[in-house]
């Protein structure tokens, strides 16, 4: 149902020559009698990713939707005095990149505080910290993101499974709370001033579906993984409960305002939000429906089964704000991440055979969800990073079906679907369920992956594009902005190539083709928002939201990939 289908029968060539001259010449009909449009671009190579019509020279567009796209001659008559015309000069346009996966209000949170996605150890991290507690009030919260244990050289000494102890980053704060999330969001270190508020002590027990990672003297070192961020964000959220009301709506305008352009700037035209609460998602609608939220938004609801419940129908919205908002989404969380070994794993870590990972929520809860998703007409989106939640995911999925056999074709997904068990890949398809992956995410995490999985799980169940799509499965693409940058070109060439820095290739077999690569971050996720009627393709009557990049990534030199840029 969802896999790639080549039919090389005789008579079907003809009947797509027939329907291509048909269209071609209807096009130039049309032009004949074309009013003005409002934006014509011309003299390029642009890729429809529409198989009647493959590539075109020219596009015309008016209100926001493509009217004609063909020859420059055929969208020629579709100029007029005050036609917006832009001359492509050979480049290469395609469909408005769609994010098929990130955290929207997040990576505008994220040009606000400290990027710690590059720093290279420990001791940047305290310098970092240092610097910005010499600016700060006393009792100001420092928030930072991005830092990755498994990236650092050297390592932290002394630190315990590979995470350092709070004492420099408390000494270098001791006055401002501090709180900086690991890349994957799924843990979080505090100095001590941070949990000095938010409680905690060496009594303070492990939460459920999270850890206090503590040292052998039974000390909290400062990391809080899974649930256990809870406790700091308790603490942090205490905080900000006392500012200003008018500063608090200044600073969510701001998330949105940088995060849109951060967007556009890269090409993406669409973005699917990985789950917000529904404050944030009041606010949304409301830019979208002013006009002023910059990009379009597929939405999934973040929160509790009991808020969700009296809400779903209220909260249901299909193209607000010009075809510029939507929510029709449910988001729940299985499982972990991999690098703070919160995946949930069939069988123990390789380099932590004490931990299989842990459930982060009930997987009974994710099944009243999945209830509520579908009597309400919702997509759910449930995050699946472990072979174990995978599977724990799945069996939730067959069995809703099973007892809704009325329900058809629901595009439910899973996200991430990082490590799957073989034995659970051909579920996908056999399902119809959607792979919501991102490829940027297999290079990044391939230095440490075999380390925690050994070499056998992880060749053959991490990543692994195109046993999913071989299977028949829909695999889209995104970044889980801003755990990476939200940068489609390098989450291509990571797609495309699965090369790393040291120049290795993890487990080239599932390599993506480019043109697989394309669809996967523009048709496949208009599919998988069941929005492949508007987007995700250019052609007449769809949104004419079009990217140009200043090279041609389908056909360069695979390393030249990396160097295109949107202009």
């Amino acid at each position: 149902m969802y896999g790639s289908r080549v039919w090389r029968s005789a008579p079907f060539a003809i009947i797509t020559c027939v329907i291509r001259s048909s269209l071609l010449v209807a096009l130039s009909v049309a032009a004949l009698q074309a009013q003005p449009a409002d934006l014509v671009i011309r003299n390029g190579k642009i890729v429809t990713m529409e198989s009647s019509v493959p590539e075109v020279q020219a596009l015309a567009a008016r209100g926001g939707k493509i009217v004609a796209v063909g020859t420059n001659q055929q969208v020629l008559a579709y100029i007029g005095s005050s036609t917006r015309v832009i001359d492509l000069s050979g480049r290469l346009a395609i469909p408005g990149f769609i994010e098929g996966h990130g955290h929207f209000t997040s990576l505008g949170a994220s040009k606000m505080s400290l990027n710690l996605r590059d720093v290279k150890n420990w001791d940047q991290i305290v310098a970092m910290v240092a610097a910005a507690a010499r600016e700060a009030k006393p009792g100001t919260w420092i928030i930072g993101r991005g830092w990755h244990q498994a990236k650092w050289d050297p390592p932290p000494s002394p630190n315990v499974q590979g995470f350092p102890l709070h004492d420099a980053l408390s000494k270098a704060s001791p006055n401002n709370p501090v709180w900086l999330t690991h890349a994957s969001g799924h843990a979080g270190f505090a100095n001590a001033e941070a949990m000095r508020l938010a409680g905690v002590d060496k009594n303070t027990p492990n939460p459920s579906g999270g850890e206090i990672l503590k040292d052998p003297q039974g000390n909290p070192t400062g990391l809080f993984n899974e649930q256990a961020q809870g406790l700091i964000w308790r603490a942090l959220t205490s905080y900000r409960e006392h500012l200003p009301l008018a500063e608090l709506a200044a600073e969510a305008h701001q998330q949105v305002d940088l995060a849109a352009r951060e967007c556009l700037s890269k090409g993406i035209t669409t973005f699917q939000d990985a789950g917000s609460p529904l404050p944030t998602v009041d606010l949304l609608k409301g830019l979208a429906e002013e006009h002023k939220l910059g990009l379009r938004l597929w939405v999934m609801l973040r929160t509790s089964n009991a808020i969700l419940a009296p809400n779903l129908r209220k909260y249901y919205t299909i193209g607000a704000g010009d075809d510029h908002f939507t929510v029709r989404a449910i988001k729940r969380m299985m499982d972990g991440a991999l690098g703070s070994r919160g995946a949930w794993m069939l069988k123990p870590y390789s380099d932590l055979p004490s931990s299989s990972g842990l459930a982060t929520e009930d997987p009974a809860d994710i099944r009243k969800t999945a209830e509520l998703a579908i009597a309400n007409g919702y997509q759910l989106c449930v995050h699946a990073i472990g072979d174990r939640a995978n599977r724990e995911v799945l069996n939730i999925y067959e069995a809703v079906f099973n007892e809704h056999p009325d329900k058809k074709a629901l595009r439910w997904r899973i996200e991430h679907a990082q490590h799957i068990d073989p034995a659970d890949i051909p579920r996908f398809a056999e399902l119809g369920v959607i792979a919501s992956m991102q490829g940027i995410h297999c290079t990044s995490d391939a230095p440490f992956v075999i380390l925690r999985l050994g070499p056998k799980r992880a060749e053959e169940g991490a990543y692994v594009w195109q046993s999913l799509m071989r299977s028949g499965a829909l695999v889209t693409n995104g970044t889980d902005t801003p755990v990476e940058d939200v940068d489609p070109i390098a989450c291509f060439y990571a797609s495309v190539s699965r090369k790393l820095k040291d120049g290795s290739v993890f487990f080239p077999g599932q390599r993506m083709s480019r043109e697989q690569a394309l669809r996967s971050y523009t048709v496949n996720n208009a599919y998988s928002g069941f929005e492949e009627s508007s987007k995700g393709s250019l052609a007449p009557g769809k949104l004419a939201d079009v990217t140009v990049l200043s090279k041609d990534i389908l056909t360069i030199p695979e390393d030249e990939i990396p160097k295109a840029q949107v202009d």
